[in-house]
């Protein structure tokens, strides 16, 4: 097991991550308010990991109780929400009651939105058992619903007490998932680390292989990098945006194309050439940045190529990014491979040219 921390003054908090953890009480009770807990959880996880971590819990002497929700991107919604909030205030649960999110990213960030929301905070923690989840969405607090305009647009920071990435869960994840989140993982050496990037480069099929050694280094990197720039800007008020590449072109094609079809990492593996698409057109970037980045994209089983929104669309969904300041689009891209720039000043022919013609 590795173990690193988010530091957040007294809002702190350690990961580990390693093989086997769901079994491993030791790692959970002690962030306890109480020996009682909500599992929240669905319907394709808790046949895989629910009895295993009640187990887990009940042998230390917690009172559990489960939440299953319906799965995928398309019930990340009030109603949905409501499913936990029901079962809170059905079973009497305290503010000292700790909601436990065991899932992907959907799961995890509502559970988190539940645990900031209900009696106005209570305490959480985070059991991711995506890929994505494990690098990136189970980290950092950010927490929320889609609405049918925009993607994660209602939500709050609100940090987990302990965040569990036990990475046999990933066995079980299909190779469409898995890909997903390596598109995750490729973001943080665009933005932070040019020798990681190069290391994907060598080890991408190790990773899709779920080389046990591979994977742990990934997961270790990518957390660490996010916890390094979460612990800079909390609530992303300048540098944790450079977490967001891709995102802005990725979230639209998710509204656009309906939530769910595209998977998360899906839609931000080929927002993520369009961001360095933008880069190379503003004369930052070569097109042999370009050509690596998509050969890396390709590698992982993502897609590289945008389906075409239409402009006028792409504008309207990318206008409601949480990016937006003073009625400007701001953009993450990259001044090289390795370095991310945040920039509200895109020409409108080089933003244009892109959409018009997805890469």
């Amino acid at each position: 097991m590795q173990t690193l921390s988010v530091d957040l003054g007294d809002r702190s908090y350690p990961i580990h991550i390693g093989a086997d953890l769901l079994s491993r009480a030791d790692l959970l009770v002690p962030h306890l308010a109480q020996k009682r807990a909500v599992i929240v959880t669905n319907t394709t996880v808790a046949p895989l990991y629910l009895d295993r971590l009640t187990a887990t819990l009940q042998s230390a002497g917690v009172d559990v109780f489960p939440v299953v929700l319906p799965d995928g991107e398309a019930y990340k919604n009030w109603e949905t929400l409501n499913l936990i909030f029901d079962a809170l205030l059905t079973q009497r649960a305290e503010r000292k009651t700790t909601l436990v999110a065991l899932g992907g990213g959907v799961i995890g960030d509502m559970t988190g939105f539940a645990a900031a929301s209900y009696q106005r905070g209570v305490p959480f923690i985070q059991i991711p058992t995506t890929l994505l989840s494990q690098v990136d969405s189970s980290v950092g607090g950010k927490t929320g619903i889609n609405h049918p305009l925009g993607k994660n647009m209602i939500g709050a920071f609100y940090q987990p007490k302990v965040v569990l990435a036990d990475t046999d869960t990933l066995k079980t994840l299909p190779p469409r998932e898995l890909s997903a989140g390596l598109a995750e993982v490729i973001k943080y050496g665009l933005i932070w680390d040019a020798e990681f990037l190069a290391w994907l480069e060598a080890n991408m099929d190790k990773l899709r292989a779920l080389d046990p050694a591979a994977i742990a280094h990934a997961i270790y990197r990518s957390c660490e990098i996010k916890a390094q720039v979460v612990a800079q800007d909390e609530r992303e008020g300048g540098i944790r945006a450079i977490l967001n590449l891709g995102h802005t072109f990725g979230h639209a094609i998710e509204t656009g194309m309906g939530y769910g079809n595209w998977l998360h990492g899906e839609a931000v593996g080929a927002g993520i050439v369009m961001a360095v698409a933008t880069s190379q057109r503003m004369g930052w970037l070569t097109e042999a940045d370009v050509a690596r980045t998509r050969k890396l994209i390709r590698a992982a089983g993502l897609p590289d190529v945008a389906p075409d929104l239409g402009v006028d669309t792409w504008l309207d969904y990318m206008g409601h990014d949480k990016k937006v300041e003073g009625g400007k689009m701001r953009f993450v891209l990259l001044k090289k491979l390795g370095e991310a720039v945040i920039t509200a000043d895109v020409p409108t022919d080089v933003l244009t040219g892109v959409l018009s013609a997805p890469c």
